[in-house]
């Protein structure tokens, strides 16, 4: 069955570069529909796409740009974005140009169509699934999930502590996993925290009497809330300076799994601002039907389904 990426993901590779080396690979592309990425160089006056092929010119034409150009669903600029950037495109044909050279005749939209009708239209909610943040925004984050197909990442579905910005968890171009939340039609919603491990999972990190590193999320009156993992924060009593993404170090005061809670002491501060990493997931499987991050005891029961209808 063939596998549907985000793109980016097959530039580099040996059979990517074996169907672009030639014209004769590429005509064996057009017979086998093979989907092939490469970079795009040039988008030209009319915004259809310059792609070279190893010394063969390829044409993505506007209208083949992407899933609902033609029909003005989609703005110009999701085509003018892409110079410079990988895309994924199937070949459908070859032409001369009024020098008599070969050009080859290429469709980005035809390899999303293919991508929605044998995957993403077949997700259910709790698949988990490979993705590639493409941008941010204030309420969240959109990755391509497969052929330059995007998904919204809701800001409160990236992790259990929570951040004033998709910036604090994710950069652009950043390789993640995510789960499927919803599919409507097509339509995805992604959920990330999830993967991101229990309060349990994440406390057993720690021990009482360590002095450990953390990010302060939020600063409040009764105390600012400091970041030890994505999925686990701990409550410290306010000091002056402290503001939201400053790194701190903490002193770990006391760990109460009945009531979810970290007590920390702010050791010190630093000016610098954390930058995100790639996430560190606890979950491996390809699917989740449920997630319960409370520790068995507690009365706050923190916990996500999949296999019902989803929020």
């Amino acid at each position: 069955m063939t596998q549907f990426f985000p793109e980016g993901i097959l530039i580099g590779s040996a059979e990517n570069n074996g169907y672009l080396k030639s014209l004769s690979a590429l005509t064996e592309a057009l017979h086998e529909g093979k989907i092939l990425e490469a970079i795009v160089k040039i988008c030209d006056s009319s915004h259809n796409l310059i792609i070279d092929l190893n010394g063969i010119k390829g044409i993505i034409p506007r209208d083949e740009g992407a899933i609902g150009i033609k029909e003005g669903k989609i703005r110009d600029i999701a085509i003018i974005s892409r110079v410079n950037r990988p895309v994924c495109f199937i070949v459908t044909g070859f032409k001369k140009d009024a020098d008599g050279k070969t050009v080859a005749m290429l469709s980005r939209r035809a390899a999303q169509e293919r991508c929605m009708e044998n995957y993403i239209s077949r997700l259910l909610p709790g698949d988990i699934i490979n993705a590639k943040i493409t941008h941010l925004e204030q309420f969240g984050a959109f990755a391509d999930i497969g052929c330059g197909i995007a998904s919204l990442l809701p800001i409160d579905a990236m992790s259990v502590s929570r951040i004033e910005h998709p910036n604090r968890r994710f950069t652009v171009g950043m390789d993640i996993k995510a789960i499927v939340k919803t599919n409507e039609q097509g339509r995805i919603c992604l959920s990330h925290k999830e993967l991101l491990g229990t309060w349990e999972e994440n406390a057993e990190l720690f021990e009482i009497g360590e002095t450990v590193s953390g990010i302060v999320r939020s600063v409040e009156d009764y105390g600012a809330f400091i970041e030890l993992t994505p999925n686990l924060a701990g409550l410290a009593e306010s000091r002056d300076g402290l503001k939201p993404g400053m790194q701190v170090s903490v002193y770990i005061k006391n760990i109460i799994p009945s009531k979810m809670k970290i007590k920390l002491i702010v050791i010190d501060t630093f000016e610098s601002e954390s930058k995100p990493l790639p996430p560190k997931y606890f979950y491996e499987g390809d699917t989740i039907e449920e997630f319960l991050y409370s520790p068995a005891g507690c009365d706050k029961v923190i916990e996500s389904r999949f296999y019902t209808n989803p929020c």
